[in-house]
């Protein structure tokens, strides 16, 4: 069964380190292209969400060609509660 792309975005931060919107975007493109939600804006706005909530933290940022790239992580607490809850 297809997570929806909530749970799937945090299901990558569980298993990569240092993950931006671009990655997120380059990983899942070919399973959730067609996603409604599949646009860089509304993936950020998913990830602020989550952040929010303690369930992934900020883990740097840096401009590249005048777009800020901010990198989320998650810490092995935040692994527990996302894998206790998606599996």
């Amino acid at each position: 069964m297809k997570l929806t792309l909530n749970y799937a975005i945090l299901k990558f931060l569980t298993q990569k380190e240092h993950v931006s919107v671009n990655d997120i975007i380059n990983s899942l493109y070919f399973e959730y292209n067609n996603h409604k939600s599949f646009k860089k804006h509304l993936i950020s706005e998913i990830l602020m969400a989550a952040k929010e909530n303690g369930l992934i933290s900020e883990d740097g940022y840096e401009l590249i060609n005048d777009e800020l790239i901010i990198y989320y992580s998650t810490d092995e607490n935040q692994k527990k509660m996302i894998n206790k809850y998606l599996g």
